[in-house]
């Protein structure tokens, strides 16, 4: 009798594992995919202006450091780079004039990086591209505020739930 009651509990547990799991296995393709298209995009603008000076990771780089004075650290831990080898394309952008970099006045150890007047200008191309893209996503892709609002509410969680794993060994 009670190995019959556990077997009807975990019937509706796998049913629901079987319901998640292409959908969970979809969503992480779908976030791996557009990262790649998101890399696309930028380059295609970049191309589009003869522009072959940054790469579309440098661009993204450079786009999320904005107006602040970070470590390399603090681009990880931030999430503003999701590239395996920051140090390779900040001493590349420090070569090339996009980054300016110093010791921290407080620790010598650590050097501070900010955008260069070059730097900027590569921050504005793509935040023009993000701009266009706001103006004409919900007529064009058809996705509106609102469900711009449920997919990051989602998205979110889905890194606060991958955080946890890390965090607590889940």
């Amino acid at each position: 009798m009670m190995s019959a009651l556990k077997s009807e509990a975990a019937q509706p547990r796998a049913d629901r594992f079987a319901e998640v799991r292409p959908a969970y296995l979809e969503a992480l393709t779908l976030v791996e995919r557009l990262h790649r298209r998101l890399l696309d995009v930028i380059k295609d603008e970049f191309d589009r202006r003869g522009r072959n000076d940054v790469n579309p990771v440098q661009a993204l780089l450079l786009y999320n450091i904005s107006d602040k004075e970070l470590t390399a650290g603090e681009l990880r831990t931030r999430g503003y780079y999701l590239g395996s080898n920051v140090s390779y394309n900040v001493k590349k952008l420090v070569e090339t004039g996009y980054l300016h970099h110093s010791r921290s006045r407080i620790d010598r150890r650590a050097v501070r990086i900010s955008l260069t007047d070059k730097g900027r200008d590569i921050h504005a191309i793509v935040s023009g591209v993000y701009d266009k893209h706001v103006a004409t996503v919900e007529q064009i892709g058809g996705i509106n505020a609102g469900e711009f609002t449920r997919l990051n509410q989602s998205l979110v969680r889905l890194e606060r739930f991958w955080t946890d794993h890390i965090r607590y060994r889940l």
